[in-house]
């Protein structure tokens, strides 16, 4: 089969970081054929670095192009669901970065064109395709032997990993106007959320939710299914910091969310039942090639037994565009769309909620 033509709308940290190398090292099964951006100096880079990749005025006119097939949504949130509707009209591929869309309306609207919509649209939540994700699916107790889940969350942002180990630019050249009309935007959609007086801690709260907290959603859902709901959920730290117990009726799944400028990263889910602990450890979501690991612990007689797998150095980002490629060219229903993205975000709104009583009930 020839490469699949990929057009990027988007050039930022994750174009450049994860998707464009990646893209690069498949050489295979995919061309980047066109390039979008409302930096000029980001779209003269990305041009200059990938000769076949041909710079597009508007994000509409790569959507619609002919010579493109699969177009990455990597843009802005407040974008997501603009570009996503452009590209199903045009009947392309998608790959949609997370969180798909800020709102629940935005995702239903989306769902709406669904059914006369006969191509992959595939949401990227790499997590999920991290090589101890994978394994750990096999490992896990029985759902009714569960007794309890926690998953947690210390978070710096990926600057403080990134300067350190690639040459990201972040642009000065964007029209001003543009970003205050993105922002007011994007502060508009949050608010459909938390509420048009909502104080600052429960927006940046929101935040953190639709950004790094959501890959930690959906693998908990991809991984032990479905929550009944949200028993209690907490902010603090100005809202950077979050815990939540969601609900699984004989068990509880405790996740906690640190954000700090110290530049570490510890990122794990455990799984218990009373004779058995899976536990899998992400190093870092943001850097390539970093390895998993896989921890399955079992009562023995001796006292506890712990196999260990890894570390795993099957790049979640690398397995999660072979995976997108095998979707478009077999034709099957990836585990990450938008209907699966709607439930994370219908758990976010009730997780703020459970924030907005926490308040009123501690106030």
């Amino acid at each position: 089969m020839a490469p699949i033509c990929v057009g990027l709308v988007g050039l930022g940290e994750v174009a450049q970081s994860i998707h464009l190398p990646v893209l690069s090292d498949q050489r295979d099964r995919w061309v980047i054929a066109g390039v979008y951006d409302v930096s000029p100096s980001l779209v003269a880079l990305c041009t200059s670095q990938h000769p076949t990749a041909k710079a597009f005025e508007t994000a509409e006119a790569l959507i619609n192009s002919p010579d493109i097939d699969a177009v990455f949504v990597l843009s802005s949130d407040d974008t997501h669901s603009r570009f996503v509707r452009a590209a199903i009209a045009a009947n392309k591929h998608i790959l949609l970065e997370k969180p798909a869309c800020l709102t629940v309306r935005e995702i239903d609207d989306l769902l709406a064109l669904m059914p006369g919509y006969d191509k992959t649209l595939f949401v990227g939540y790499m997590r999920r395709y991290a090589p101890a994700y994978l394994a750990a699916r096999d490992e896990l107790p029985a759902f009714a032997d569960i007794t309890h889940v926690r998953i947690f969350d210390l978070i710096s942002e990926g600057r403080h990993f990134l300067k350190k180990s690639q040459n990201v630019l972040y642009p000065r050249d964007i029209d001003p106007a543009l970003l205050a009309r993105g922002a007011r935007e994007r502060d508009a959609l949050i608010r459909e959320v938390v509420g048009a007086g909502a104080p600052a801690d429960l927006v940046r709260a929101y935040r953190g939710l639709t950004a790094l907290s959501s890959h930690h959603i959906s693998a908990m859902r991809g991984l032990i299914g479905e929550p009944a709901g949200v028993l209690t959920a907490h902010r603090t730290n100005g809202g950077a910091n979050t815990s939540v117990t969601f609900d699984y009726g004989h068990f509880a799944c405790l996740y906690d969310a640190v954000v700090d400028d110290l530049g570490l990263f510890d990122a794990m889910i455990e799984v218990r039942s009373n004779t058995r602990r899976v536990r899998i450890i992400y190093d870092t979501p943001y850097i390539r090639s970093l390895p998993t690991r896989l921890e399955v612990t079992d009562a023995g007689p001796l006292g506890p037994v712990t196999k260990s797998f890894g570390p795993l150095y099957g790049d979640a980002f690398s397995n999660e565009l072979e995976i997108f490629h095998r979707h478009i060219t077999e034709g099957t229903k990836p585990l990450t769309d938008l209907a699966d993205s709607r439930r994370d975000l219908a758990l976010m709104a009730e997780i703020i909620e459970r924030m907005k009583e926490s308040s009123r009930r501690w106030g």
